[in-house]
């Protein structure tokens, strides 16, 4: 197979089943690489989720808990929220940071571009390093009731390995930058 840039699938129709300010959901008919005839569902999110860990200067981050709906689970996760078409991903986490936990920080670090879950959504997720704190005070969505908890760097990284985070996005901030810790590209 070929990283080629046309596309194997073809499209015969679109039918648009759900649509709320985040989320559309499609109903597609489509003859796969194959050749065969099939379906596809499609999950097309609006915003990009934007993820952030913050680090200061001893090695500690800041976690997020909170009751996600989707799966009756309380979850801890990085700082983390979503930026509207056109907006600026670097301010999308700036802003979430600071809503979030009270934090603002003077050094950013583009960590990583993620496809969630690319077999039935397009979400596209960034996630930034944010270094050279400063703090303030929270201001949450009036929809989010959220615990912050500093914990060390490593400890936010053994609960991603252990299971106790299991958000995408975190899981794959912490561990990528284990790795850059790792490789010396990541200096803290």
């Amino acid at each position: 197979m070929s990283d080629s840039d046309s596309n194997p699938w073809k499209t015969h129709s679109i039918e648009e089943r759900y649509d709320n300010p985040w989320i559309t959901v499609t109903h597609r008919e489509v003859t796969a690489p194959t050749g065969n005839a099939g379906i596809y569902g499609l999950v097309h999110f609006k915003n990009t989720a934007v993820g952030v860990v913050p680090i200061d200067d001893d090695g500690n981050t800041w976690l997020v808990g909170q009751h996600r709906y989707t799966l009756n689970q309380y979850m801890w996760e990085i700082p983390e929220g979503g930026g509207a078409p056109g907006e600026d991903n670097l301010d999308v986490a700036k802003r979430e940071l600071r809503e979030e936990t009270g934090i603002s920080a003077t050094q950013w670090t583009q960590l990583l571009e993620l496809h969630t879950s690319n077999s039935v959504t397009d979400e596209y997720a960034v996630g930034f390093v944010a270094q050279g704190l400063s703090f303030g005070d929270c201001e949450p969505d009036d929809t989010e009731s959220l615990e912050i908890k500093k914990v060390p760097l490593q400890t936010a990284i053994d609960m991603a390995m252990d299971g106790r985070i299991t958000d995408g996005l975190a899981m794959a901030c912490l561990f990528k930058i284990q790795l850059l810790i790792n490789r010396g590209d990541l200096v803290l």
